[in-house]
């Protein structure tokens, strides 16, 4: 199992396709890890021509757990860093990121802090953190902070119910398939303190609108038209202060990502990257 490091933090990751291809670093949300990129999904980028990785942010998944630990949105970028160093051979590599949700703030970080390691920054369903754009509705909100589950089928349950708030229109949600991932995802890591620690670096974070204004870096923003957790204009919004930026909003999309938008997805992408 491949693994680096960023200081203390260990950090664990995957690769798919040809290291000898362009990177793409794919970053996780809030409490995700890196599995909720699915193998096909990962597969449907590389066969684009780039070398896929991906990876557990601290506090998930097989990555470090730090109890106790104050922690920022930065250091998650420089973590996001490290794995791109381990992952290619090379610390001076560059990456096409992409990030989402929490993971859209933390490729936004890697912009900000370390645009000379960046071809590209893609953030989907996400916001810059400046007050009155990409605000949760309270239903949203509810189920974001909801107690944490006691058992393996509440999680799964948990779930199914958070998508019925905030996810893509009905007919792209495969029940079935919601649980199975969710129950795979517990049995290989469930820290509800990790989601307390990462909600806690967000808020501290504030906004970083008046960075992403002056940074020099090809910006793809990607959202769902049914996102109500990050509704849309906290996108349109990242779209508007990114010089450059290319605003693509995906109708019946929420805040998630199933099948029926992967193709979509993998495409709007690969066109913005090829013409950078």
């Amino acid at each position: 199992m491949p693994r680096t490091a960023n200081g203390d933090v260990e950090l664990y990751y995957e690769t798919f396709g040809s290291t000898e291809d362009p990177a793409l670093l794919l970053v996780n949300g809030l409490g995700s890890q890196s599995i909720n990129y699915a193998d096909e999904w990962c597969e449907m980028f590389a066969a684009e021509g780039f070398g896929v990785i991906r990876f557990d942010n601290r506090d998930t998944g097989l990555s470090s757990k730090l109890d106790g630990v104050d922690y920022t949105v930065p250091d998650m970028a420089a973590d996001a860093v490290a794995v791109i160093d381990a992952a290619t051979g090379d610390p001076t590599s560059r990456a096409h990121v992409m990030g989402l949700s929490m993971g859209g703030m933390i490729v936004q970080r890697m912009a900000i802090h370390h645009a000379d390691r960046l071809w590209s920054m893609t953030s989907v369903m996400s916001r810059t953190g400046e007050p009155g754009f990409g605000d949760a509705t309270p239903e949203a909100i509810e189920a974001l902070l909801a107690p944490p589950a006691t058992s393996r089928d509440e999680y799964a349950q948990s779930h199914v119910d958070a998508l019925a708030i905030y996810g893509s229109k009905p007919e792209w949600i495969d029940e079935a398939d919601v649980r199975t991932r969710a129950a795979a995802a517990y049995d290989r890591c469930f820290c509800p303190d990790g989601v307390t620690r990462q909600i806690a670096a967000v808020v501290a974070d504030g906004s970083r609108s008046a960075e992403l204004a002056r940074i020099d870096v090809p910006a793809l923003v990607l959202h769902g038209s049914r996102d109500t957790l990050i509704t849309p204009s906290g996108g349109r919004q990242t779209a508007e202060v990114v010089p450059g930026a290319r605003y693509v909003e995906i109708e019946g999309m929420g805040h998630d990502y199933p099948r029926a938008v992967w193709r979509r997805w993998v495409d709007e992408w690969a066109e913005f990257v090829r013409t950078i």
